[in-house]
């Protein structure tokens, strides 16, 4: 079923102090603003949503956050993910759609939020949606930190996975296959978002790593949408030079 009403969206961004790889992250210096500022004013950026809240377990990022004009609230310091971190600001806050956007992600395409935002918007059937992008560079198919998705021919995920899927078996046949790189911003319904947190792991996310194989497990669809955006997130201190020469070169959407 299809709606054309508007919908209220709340785009949440987890951001927590307590990274093992990068403390602190959210608050990384990049080209003279912490992190999170940019992610906030690339996601203000977006048409579909009025309103952004970023939800962290730490008080210097909250207060970093009001300090340039944004919305912050607390939340809890146990959260095993972000998707559980944004299902307790989804208690407290309703809305009809959430979107998830990782504090990490400085150089957020806000075109691919929007995307994203009325894929939900525009079917009720709908209750999770997430981006891919086609891959480019030959070695990132083989690459366990780029997760790769397959989809049916109704555009819904069939699995996600580090491993290069589809795998080309014959290779001498000039198979031509592609391949889609998982962008990791992920819109929900508020019913299934709230549910989240009370559906069991399985064996299929312990093995790959993967929390959005959770809900694949547990029968929910998720729809993919198509983006040219290719993600560059901020993992360890390293990343942060990476993302100040795009900023510098011009060539960060």
């Amino acid at each position: 079923m299809t709606s054309t009403q508007p919908k209220s969206v709340l785009i949440v961004v987890p951001a927590r102090y307590a990274s093992i790889r990068f403390p602190g992250k959210p608050l990384a210096q990049i080209a003279g603003r912490p992190m999170i500022q940019h992610v906030v004013e690339r996601l203000r950026e977006a048409a579909s949503a009025p309103r952004i809240v970023v939800a962290t377990e730490d008080q210097r990022i909250k207060d970093a956050v009001t300090s340039f004009g944004a919305e912050a609230i607390m939340t809890r310091a146990d959260h095993r993910t972000g998707t559980d971190r944004v299902a307790e600001v989804a208690v407290h806050i309703p809305a009809a759609i959430y979107i998830n956007v990782q504090g990490d992600e400085p150089l957020i395409d806000s075109a691919t939020v929007d995307a994203v935002i009325q894929a939900l918007a525009g079917d009720d059937a709908m209750h999770i949606a997430t981006p891919c992008a086609p891959i480019t560079r030959p070695n990132d198919i083989m690459d366990p930190n780029v997760v790769k998705v397959v989809r049916d021919f109704d555009g819904n995920a069939l699995y996600f996975s580090r491993a290069p899927i589809p795998w080309v078996r014959d290779t001498g046949a000039k198979v031509a296959a592609e391949h889609w790189k998982h962008i990791g911003i992920y819109g929900y319904r508020r019913d299934a978002l709230l549910e989240f947190p009370t559906l069991p792991p399985g064996e299929l996310e312990r093995i790959e790593q993967l929390e959005q194989l959770r809900w694949l497990e547990n029968g929910f669809h998720i729809g993919v949408v198509e983006t040219d955006y290719d993600s560059v997130s901020v993992d360890v201190p390293a990343d942060v030079e990476r993302v100040e020469k795009l900023l510098r070169e011009g060539t960060a959407k």
